[in-house]
Order: structure tokens, then sequence, then C-alpha cells
């Protein structure tokens, strides 16, 4: 469980690193999966945005309880998983993430995640790790983003120039087993990965059930900006029951 002190400072920065670890053969088995997915799909080779999609297996590791307890104590005890995503970042060539808020991406109204993401590797400043804005969660408004498409990032839209001061960023370096939560309009992004190692990733997308996952905005908003459709995911209901009484929680095309 998460103390009080980093509930608050959950709150009050956007994000938490919990004192906490996976086991060693959990990770292992992250890693092993992740080996198997890319012999099948070669192309997810920089980011994987919806594991279950491809590789259902991987749900397992969503059902944390250690984890579900910490983000209970976030976003309340009805707890369902929208998504899974592994950003993989290869070691010499691994593509930058820019700047952004989740929620300019995603169709959830209210907007409302709690994002797990689990360190597989360690994550360091020298391989891209991920940074983080402390506080710019706090006016729960979407920034301004500009649509880029740019390859050499794993995301088409960034963070408008002068939204924020970059001198004010912290570095989420994580040790491999280790987590961070954070909050679905912190402000974040990553370097490109010019080192010898890898900086694996792998995210687990939380929401309250009080919030609908609207599945006719994500058919247009992948219309609109030539995305991957995210209309054609499965909601996993994990705790509780749906206080919304609009989720879809139909499954849909599980490998």
């Amino acid at each position: 469980m998460l103390s009080e002190a980093e509930v608050s400072h959950y709150h009050e920065k956007g994000y938490v690193f919990p004192d906490y670890r996976l086991p060693p053969e959990t990770l292992q088995a992250i890693r092993d999966d992740h080996d198997r997915l890319l012999k099948r799909h070669p192309e997810f080779r920089d980011n994987c945005p919806d594991l279950l999609t491809f590789d259902s297996g991987f749900l397992n590791y969503a059902r944390d309880p250690a984890i579900l307890d910490m983000v209970a104590q976030l976003i309340g005890p009805d707890i369902a998983l929208w998504n899974m995503s592994f950003f993989a970042k290869p070691a010499l060539n691994g593509k930058r993430t820019p700047w952004h808020q989740d929620g300019a991406y995603w169709p959830i109204r209210p907007l409302a995640t709690c994002t797990v993401w689990i360190a597989v590797d360690d994550a360091t400043p020298e391989n891209g790790c991920m940074r983080f804005i402390p506080g710019s969660h706090k006016s729960k408004d979407l920034a301004p983003h500009d649509l880029k498409k740019d390859p050499s990032a794993t995301l088409s839209q960034e963070l408008s120039a002068g939204t924020f001061d970059e001198a004010e960023a912290v570095d989420v370096a994580l040790e491999a087993g280790q987590i961070s939560l954070h909050d679905v309009y912190l402000y974040h992004g990553s370097e490109a990965n010019a080192s010898p190692r890898p900086r694996r990733g792998m995210t687990l997308r939380l929401m309250p059930t009080s919030s609908f996952y609207d599945r006719d905005l994500a058919r247009k908003a992948a219309e609109e900006r030539g995305d991957y459709d995210q209309s054609v995911r499965t909601l996993f209901l994990l705790r509780g029951e749906d206080r919304s009484g609009r989720n879809d929680f139909r499954v849909r095309a599980l490998a």
C-alpha cells in the first residue's frame, strides 16, 4: 500500500515512485513474452500500442494485487484496465517520445487514468528514461498539442512550444522491476536512446469505472489523425463494478 505521504505526493506532483518491485521471475517472464511478441510482430520494435490485442497473456501482469491496491488508493476501488502498451526503446537507436499529456490521445470522458509504468530494464537519463514536469496535471486541462508525423518519435502529437519550462523536468530513473504511477494530465516525455543498453517499459492504463470509454470518439479521432483506432480495444473490469453504467466490456479480437 502507498503511505499517506506517497498518496499526497501523487495528488500534488502528479506522480509517485512506490517502494515496490516486481519479483525477478515476473520480470523475466515479461522479457520472455516481449521477445516472443517481437518475433511474431517485428513492427513493434519501438512501440506496441495495444499489447492485449496481439497477446492476451500480458493480461496476467495487470492482475497484480499489490499494484491494484496502490491504484485503488489513487482512483478508487472500481477499476477497469483499458490498455497495456510496451515502449521498447532499443539500444543505440531507440526513438524519443515527445512531450505530451496522455489525455490528448485518449477517448475517456471524463478523463481519468492512472498509468502504471513498469521498468523492464534499468531506466536512466543515458538510455532515455521518462521525464515528468511536476504539478503540470493540477489544472486538469489539456494543453495545446501540435500534430507531427516525425519518424524518429513514438507519438504523433507534441505539446506546443512554450507550454512549459523543460528545466523543471524530473528524471524518472528506475531500476528494473520498479514502477512509477502518473496522472492522465501530467506533462511527460523521454529522449532517444543512443546508449548500448535497451530501455524497455510496459504500461498498464487503469481508469475508474465512473469514466466512460467512448468508442465513437475513438473512431473519429483515428480518422482525423490517421492514428491507431482505439475503439477496437477490450476493457477489462479488474475490480468492483461499472459505475458509469455505459462501459462496454465485450471481448474483442484477442490473440
